[in-house]
């Protein structure tokens, strides 16, 4: 993360962030812990978890947490409140790249796994804090708020596989709803929608392992920099900027909205940004008469 940070803005703020052992939420649970937080991250691996809490320069405790299962996220949000009492902030973000079959191809089995880690596990981790974050808004500066990880795939074909793509636009509408149904007791929810960010959710859906998955991160590192108009691949550390600002005293009238994190990928078609990319009517240009 960035040096330049607020080392109170979070000060005393109880923090529950999912899928914490790498990439957007390692970042992120870094981040919170650093402005002050007091940070309950959560995750499947454990020796990830471990490394995290170890970066941390500030409060990290480790929950091994499957968000496939309702009853391990009730209990990571009822151990998390207890230490001090409530929730003040939830980052939903664990989550992987799912069944990656087409529409014509896949399986009932690859479709619910894939909502299950992606969509339910969103609903529930809102429905197992909220009873814990009722009462903060009014004690806590800036309220009490959720963040949910949606997707540039939200939007549109072609950016990741369909079953994701499908969950994603889900988590963006729950994020509309649940706002409204949660106004009456002070709590914001929003969503933050990644681009192309470097983290592992690339190889680990193809179960890469050893050298071939250090030459993939590579491969992907180099063409992340050219995919959309700023020039570089996006870091765990660009969602988490985004995150903590959503969680904060700054986005105190910001709620059921989405902020796209993307480096402009979704700005247009590649040749309205990239001169080396003609559009139809460059192309048509070369058929025109002389002037």
């Amino acid at each position: 993360m960035s040096t330049m940070t607020n080392p109170s803005r979070f000060s005393g703020k109880t923090v529950v962030v999912t899928g914490a052992a790498s990439g957007i939420g390692r970042a992120t649970a870094l981040a919170f812990a650093a402005e002050g937080a007091l940070v309950h991250a959560a995750d499947i691996d454990a020796e990830g978890l471990a490394a995290t809490a170890a970066a941390a320069s500030g409060s990290i405790d480790t929950h091994i947490t499957d968000v496939t299962d309702t009853g391990s996220i009730r209990a990571l949000m009822d151990g998390a409140a207890a230490e001090t009492g409530g929730i003040d902030v939830v980052f939903n973000n664990a989550g992987a790249g799912g069944d990656r079959a087409r529409i014509d191809e896949i399986e009932p089995e690859g479709w619910d796994r894939t909502m299950d880690l992606l969509l339910r596990s969103v609903a529930f981790g809102i429905r197992y804090a909220v009873p814990h974050m009722i009462g903060r808004a009014s004690t806590r500066t800036g309220g009490a708020a959720i963040i949910n990880t949606s997707s540039v795939a939200a939007v549109g074909p072609g950016y990741a596989p369909t079953a994701y793509s499908v969950a994603k636009a889900g988590v963006l509408h729950l994020t509309k709803v649940a706002s409204a149904d949660l106004a009456r007791h002070g709590i914001r929810v929003a969503a933050v929608q990644p681009g192309f960010i470097n983290t592992n959710i690339f190889t680990s859906a193809l179960a890469m392992s050893g050298e071939v998955e250090a030459q993939a991160k590579a491969v992907i590192a180099q063409m992340s920099t050219q995919a959309q108009p700023v020039a570089r691949g996006g870091q765990g550390e660009d969602i988490a900027r985004a995150v903590l600002f959503l969680a904060s005293e700054e986005a105190a009238f910001v709620t059921g909205t989405s902020l796209i994190v993307d480096g402009g990928l979704t700005v247009g078609p590649r040749h309205s940004w990239d001169p080396e990319s003609p559009g139809i009517f460059e192309m048509l240009e070369k058929f025109a008469p002389p002037s």
